[in-house]
């Protein structure tokens, strides 16, 4: 009888290891396998209601709001390119705006692609006025793509 709960014991205990082995693996696979990209993301503020919300961003054009953990995160730029991201800054201080740069890992094959062509389009742009256009075109996406995961 003894000889019969050690064996058990034993197996038991064999077993839990290898699963432990196995999912363990698994996971590492599929975070490989979900290839994440790092973005540069904007942000001109955030907000702890919607009536501050709206009187602080009734100038801005192209904004994108997240709300998370009760809060409103306001976004006026995406982009892949730390280029871009100091252009971006740099329309934007000249509007009397501070941002702050926040970096962000997604995972989209489509939202990478995407943003690394309009990334190339802002660097091929001399006017303001068209790269913050591309841009307002960049947080379109990413509320089509990202948003509705």
């Amino acid at each position: 009888m003894k000889r019969l709960i050690i064996k058990a014991i034993i197996f038991v205990s064999f077993g839990f290891l290898l699963g432990e082995i196995t999912f363990g693996n698994t996971q590492k696979m599929i975070k490989k396998l979900k290839k994440l990209d790092t973005y540069y993301f904007l942000q001109e503020g955030v907000y702890s209601t919607k009536d501050s919300l709206q009187n602080n961003i009734q100038n801005l054009n192209y904004k994108l709001i997240n709300q998370e953990d009760n809060k409103y995160y306001v976004y006026v730029g995406i982009t892949k390119r730390k280029e871009v991201v100091e252009r971006l800054k740099s329309i934007y201080e000249k509007k009397g705006y501070s941002l702050f740069v926040k970096e962000k890992e997604l995972s989209s094959e489509e939202f990478s692609e995407n943003v690394n062509q309009f990334d190339l389009l802002i660097l091929d742009t001399e006017e303001e006025e068209q790269v913050l256009t591309i841009e307002r075109v960049v947080l379109a996406n990413y509320e089509e793509i990202i948003k509705k995961q």
